[in-house]
């Protein structure tokens, strides 16, 4: 590492590479870990190869995710041999609490960091460029925010589902305070952000922890207000959490987005037990009629895992009929996977073969993009608000109030305006129509 120091007399020189794989809350943490290596001195550089520092941030919730992260760290050593003054970290749910068995198997790495300890990155970092840590750590606010941001509220989950390895890698959960998510918010408002996202594995836990306690509404109406900002949304909701003080909330605040992601996870009860969620699939739809009948235009997203253990054919098909019945806006479903350390892979089997898992999630992508085409179809000649988020293949792409990703013509000195397009075109996976221009500010009910 001295050698680096020696050769990089400015520490402009040194350059940083973050990959990162997995949930929006690592997509957090990355921006807001750049936010401190750039407080460094050091620039971003798109080649990995090249860059003085590399860190790779992590996702185990999949055994795919978990195997490409450890097939880039075989390609790290050969770096770290031929670069020894290479800083090599690893953060995310890949690094558990106790890191060692991970230290002995990768001894090229220089750094293990759970989730939000961005400290056991930046130290070494700031010792290679010879520059003061004070002021980056432990709440990295990011400096070049995008126009929709993320802002985590709440860490770890207190569930322990029986397939997630979330709970032992994140930690039981930790609210921030209201207060400290409010001077936030307007720090990045001041920063040019229009829309924020507040992030948590079970946002709608949020604030049970304080004291005195608080509740995702109870943050809604403190930043409510915060002049700058044009929408709020959150993720990800749990249904036993999502509260009808909640659900006001998004019914009665303008700026809170009619959008709610709500897993089920399976359509069965005998697998809901078993997965330990908590609730069965009549409860489930006793949610979404609470929050439809308050909030009749809101957009419904939810998570499915295809093919738990002992799954049959007919508990399978129970899930196909949730989908059928609720109609959801976007599905993200998953092969089951065995994650060592669950309660799951510890008591069943993982005994779905794998081509059945697959003919199974094609059962469900099927039918996901008929309902998704019938639904975006009804947006057709409608107009509605788009927050511009920037161009890609010669178009400018932003999202409608209801998550609606919308493609449309216009100049890219628009970004980050709220406009008016009118929907002209419609797919399963977005929207397309011709840009009306600037929204009328006042107007922000009723607006899809």
């Amino acid at each position: 590492m001295e050698k680096n120091i020696l050769q990089k007399q400015n520490k402009s020189d040194f350059s940083y590479h973050i990959w990162t794989v997995g949930c929006q809350m690592n997509k957090s943490d990355s921006e807001r870990l750049a936010t401190g290596l750039e407080e460094l001195g050091l620039q971003e550089n798109n080649d990995l190869e090249s860059s003085d520092v590399i860190v790779l941030n992590t996702c185990v919730v999949r055994q795919s995710a978990e195997d490409t992260a450890t097939g880039l760290l075989g390609k790290l050593k050969k770096i770290k041999n031929i670069k020894p003054e290479t800083v090599i970290g690893v953060m995310g749910c890949m690094v558990g609490p106790n890191s060692k068995t991970l230290s002995r198997r990768f001894p090229h790495v220089d750094a293990w960091a759970i989730p939000q300890e961005f400290e056991k990155i930046l130290d070494p970092v700031a010792q290679v460029v010879d520059n003061d840590l004070s002021g980056c750590a432990p709440d990295l606010v990011p400096g070049k925010p995008k126009v929709a941001t993320f802002i985590p509220i709440i860490h770890g989950c207190d569930k322990f589902c029986s397939f997630c390895i979330i709970p032992y890698r994140r930690g039981r959960e930790t609210s921030r305070t209201i207060q400290d998510i409010y001077q936030e918010t307007k720090l990045l408002i001041d920063r040019g952000v229009k829309e924020v996202t507040l992030l948590g594995q079970n946002v709608d836990s949020y604030g049970h922890d304080l004291n005195p306690k608080s509740d995702l509404a109870d943050l809604f109406y403190s930043i409510h207000d915060i002049e700058g900002l044009e929408r709020i949304r959150f993720l990800t909701s749990h249904p036993n959490d999502m509260s009808i003080k909640i659900i006001e909330a998004i019914r009665d605040l303008p700026k809170v987005c009619e959008t709610i992601n709500l897993p089920f996870q399976a359509g069965d009860d005998e697998i809901l037990k078993v997965m330990r969620r908590g609730y069965s699939r009549e409860e489930y739809f006793e949610k979404v009629d609470l929050i439809r009948e308050t909030i009749p235009n809101v957009s419904m997203t939810t998570d499915l895992i295809i093919g738990f253990p002992d799954e049959t054919e007919s508990q399978f098909h129970k899930s196909v009929e949730v989908l059928e019945k609720i109609r959801f806006d976007k599905v993200h479903a998953s092969i089951y996977s065995e994650r060592p350390g669950t309660i799951a892979s510890r008591k069943y089997r993982d005994n779905i073969p794998k081509e059945e898992k697959k003919r199974r999630m094609q059962v469900i992508l099927n039918l996901q993009e008929k309902i998704c085409l019938e639904n975006n179809i009804k947006f057709e000649d409608q107009e509605l608000e788009v927050l511009v988020e920037g161009e890609k293949k010669g178009k400018l792409f932003g999202r409608s109030r209801l998550d609606k990703l919308v493609y449309f013509q216009g100049d890219k000195s628009i970004i980050g305006q709220m406009i008016m397009v009118r929907i002209t075109n419609s797919s399963p996976w977005s929207l397309s129509g011709d840009n009306l221009g600037a929204k009328i500010q006042s107007d922000f009910i009723n607006v899809n």
